[in-house]
């Protein structure tokens, strides 16, 4: 099969083809033949880097594709084989061929075309997991989402809105927040022309809002919680900004509020398969029914792996960037 990798950490040329033998699934696993795979930050860093795969991983990247199930392995027991999936998986995603978890896998349902599937996995745990699960996001309540039209940052004003948040975001531009508020959010900041700590306390009317989910860390941590209301939540899931923060912890005590963040990738095995357990349930139906869509960038061949990662770098997108196999 051919797949996309890299041997040395370095801008996106130095991406390549190479030709490799079609995994074999072994115990709880499928072998998908890839469709399509997405393009998500955390391949962007691991290719410069800064996020090896976990052990027993593919180095290749990609954590998210949607495609059809050719084989499976021992103790699959679900009737996976033949069926159209997408999937989140630990790596290998830039391929032709890619193993998954069976209990990670999620049936594509009908009417969503696979490039949009292939969109979804790794938005839709993360959003799931550190909105609703971590940050305990409930119905009335408001949520900031820092990168309103980044592939999280659109799920989240999706699935928030579908739950009964009302969903503030930061983008950068224009464009990107007229975007953002064409999908849902209530608000949209452009960080670069207003300071969105106070579009947020005007809007609140000094409230402040329940939640931040934040993507940035860096010097926006202290600014995060000047967002918060009483008893508020920051949830960190990157930190593009800079991995350390100065915080006042007075004001922590004094305002009660909660500081926690989580990555997905080194989860177990068992721990995502229950995540996606829970998504299926209760997600998974507004995606069946057209409620929860991806907003699409681009399209890019897999050999193209490359332009793919410098487009996302740029920062010119407006949703989720997907390679075709």
């Amino acid at each position: 099969m051919t797949a996309v990798g890299f041997a040395e950490p370095g801008p996106p040329e130095v991406l390549r083809g190479e030709t490799l033998p079609v995994p074999e699934p072994g115990p709880d696993q499928v072998l998908i033949r890839v469709a399509y795979a997405g393009v998500n930050r955390p391949d962007v860093v691991q290719r410069q880097g800064f996020y090896p795969a976990p052990p027993g991983a593919s180095p290749i990247p990609g954590l998210e594709v949607a495609g059809q199930v050719v084989a499976a392995g021992p103790g699959v027991t679900l009737p996976l084989l033949g069926s159209q999936v997408c999937a989140l998986v630990s790596g290998g995603g830039y391929a032709e061929y890619c193993l998954a978890h069976a209990g990670h896998c999620l049936p594509v349902p009908e009417g969503l075309p696979l490039d949009q599937a292939a969109a979804l996995p790794e938005t839709l745990f993360t959003v799931w997991h550190n909105v609703f699960q971590r940050g305990f996001a409930r119905d009335g309540e408001s949520i900031l989402v820092h990168g309103g039209t980044s592939g999280i940052g659109q799920m989240a004003i999706q699935l928030g809105h579908a739950f009964g948040l009302t969903v503030l975001v930061t983008c950068g531009g224009p464009d990107k927040c007229a975007a953002a508020r064409e999908i849902g959010a209530a608000l949209a900041v452009d960080y670069k022309a207003e300071d969105f700590v106070e579009a947020v306390q005007g809007f609140t009317k000094g409230k402040g809002v329940d939640l931040v989910l934040d993507m940035v860390a860096g010097d926006y941590v202290a600014r995060n919680l000047k967002c918060l209301a009483d008893d508020g939540r920051q949830v960190t899931i990157a930190v593009q900004g800079g991995v350390k923060a100065e915080l006042n912890m007075a004001e922590v005590m004094r305002r009660r509020l909660m500081l926690t963040g989580s990555t997905l990738r080194p989860r177990s095995d068992a721990f995502k398969a229950a995540l996606a357990g829970e998504i299926l349930e209760n997600a998974w139906p507004l995606v069946a029914d057209g409620t929860i869509r991806p907003v699409m960038d681009r399209t890019f061949p897999l050999a193209q792996a490359a332009a793919a990662h410098a487009h996302m770098e740029s920062g010119a997108h407006i949703g989720k960037i997907v390679l075709e196999a």
